[in-house]
């Protein structure tokens, strides 16, 4: 496999160079099973990007007006507005979920449910196994007999409280079930690192549509991350992110290519 890399300054930095590389360095391939089964996609073997300064604004995709095509990703998709009925930082942040869904990020993130062996081990209060805390409404709450987590919440209130080296902090949306799912999650882990009072996430997807789910997840993201930083008291930070399955698909890959004046 080849492990391509990318050094950015932004994330639209990060956004082009990934768009203009994967012409040349994706491997084309039939789609067996998921999302557009039998049409074809150009994806790379694996891909890691760095970018150094991920909050500097715009968020979103440069597309010059020369190029005449469209944003990937609209404002309001991100942030909420006209035609929209909920904003993508809802679905990433919120515990809010649609009929039908069978899961959303922020359902994962926000409301964790606490069941089997972890909450008998907490309600025996065995702080051996478990980091037992209060039932605060926030961190941890209940809703109709059943114990919640807020993995958010939870990260904030952990380096607040015992300090900032600590390599246990992931917000895990993966569970091992998912495997059961005709669509898993994409997004299975943000980890976190505070490294000279700066927060930093190493942002994991499985597959990962590159034209407009790449941008419209790491914008979110990075809202995420700003919240986390500013609630734990340190400063905003870089990101590291990665996937065995980042990849365009064919319709976009016109786009593309005049995206990059290729």
């Amino acid at each position: 496999m080849r492990i391509h890399s990318i050094q950015a300054r932004d994330l639209p930095d990060l956004w082009f160079q990934a768009v203009h590389d994967i012409l040349d360095e994706g491997s084309r391939f039939t789609i067996d099973r998921g999302s557009y089964a039998g049409q074809t996609r150009l994806e790379y073997d694996y891909f890691v990007g760095h970018v150094r300064f991920p909050g500097t604004k715009p968020l979103l995709p440069d597309i010059p007006p020369s190029c005449g095509i469209p944003n990937p990703v609209e404002e309001g998709y991100i942030y909420g507005g006209d035609g929209y009925e909920r904003s993508y930082l809802e679905y990433l942040m919120t515990p809010h979920k649609e009929p039908g869904e069978s899961y959303t990020y922020g359902e994962r993130l926000t409301h964790v449910p606490i069941s089997g062996e972890k909450k008998a081990w907490y309600e025996d209060r065995n702080e051996e196994i478990v980091d037992l805390r209060p039932v605060d409404g926030r961190v941890l709450f209940e809703e109709d007999g059943k114990l919640y987590l807020n993995q958010i919440e939870w990260v904030i209130e952990t380096y607040r409280r015992f300090g900032h080296r600590n390599n246990q902090m992931v917000l895990q949306v993966a569970h091992p079930s998912d495997v059961t799912l005709l669509d898993p999650p994409c997004l299975r882990s943000i980890d976190t690192r505070i490294q000279e009072d700066t927060l930093n996430f190493c942002v994991y997807f499985r597959s990962w549509d590159l034209w407009g789910g790449f941008p419209a997840n790491l914008a979110g993201i990075q809202n995420l991350k700003e919240y986390m930083a500013s609630e734990i008291g340190v400063k905003d930070g870089e990101m590291i992110v990665e996937s065995k399955g980042l990849h365009l698909y064919g319709y976009a890959e016109d786009l593309a290519k005049l995206r990059c004046l290729r």
